[in-house]
C-alpha cells in the first residue's frame, strides 16, 4: 500500500507559522500550526461580515480556510470570554491559552495591517485589541 504524501504547505503559511513559533516560543512548527488552528477557528466563530472575508483574503490560504470553515455564532464574547471559551474547548489552562491567542493574533495583526485590523476590532466587543497586541482605546465618559 502506498503512503499518502503529506500536503505541501504554502511558503506564506510556513513563514506565518515560523513567526508564530518564534513569537510564542513554541517548540515546533507543528505546535505553532495547532495554535493557528485553535485560535483562528475560534476567531472564525466570532467574526462575520465583510471584515471576515477581507481578513481571510489577507491570510495564507491554509490559515484562511481555518477561519472561514467556522460558522459564526450569534453570542458576542469579550476578549477575556473569548480566551476562556477557547480554553474550555481545547481543554487548556487560561494562561497558556491567553499566550497562544496573543502569539497567533499578534502575527495576524502584522500580516493584515492597521487599516483592516481597525475594521476587524470595530466589529468585535471590548478586549480583543489587547489580544492582537494593540492598545485598547476607550472613550471617556
Amino acid at each position: 500500500m502506498r503512503a499518502t504524501p503529506a500536503p505541501t504547505l504554502s511558503t506564506d503559511y510556513v513563514q506565518m507559522l515560523e513567526m508564530i513559533r518564534y513569537r510564542g516560543a513554541f517548540p515546533t512548527r507543528e505546535r505553532a500550526q495547532q495554535a493557528v488552528e485553535n485560535v483562528l477557528g475560534a476567531l472564525g466563530r466570532r467574526l462575520s461580515g465583510e471584515e471576515r472575508v477581507d481578513l481571510a483574503a489577507c491570510l495564507p490560504r491554509e490559515a484562511a480556510r481555518v477561519l472561514a470553515a467556522q460558522i459564526p455564532e450569534p453570542e458576542a464574547l469579550t476578549g477575556w470570554e473569548f480566551v476562556k471559551d477557547l480554553a474550555e474547548r481545547t481543554g487548556g489552562d487560561l494562561a497558556p491559552t491567553r499566550w497562544e491567542v496573543g502569539s497567533v493574533l499578534g502575527v495576524v495583526a502584522r500580516i493584515v495591517g492597521p487599516a483592516l485590523l481597525g475594521r476587524v476590532l470595530s466589529r468585535l466587543p471590548n478586549g480583543y485589541a489587547l489580544l492582537f497586541g494593540q492598545a485598547e482605546l476607550t472613550q471617556a465618559a
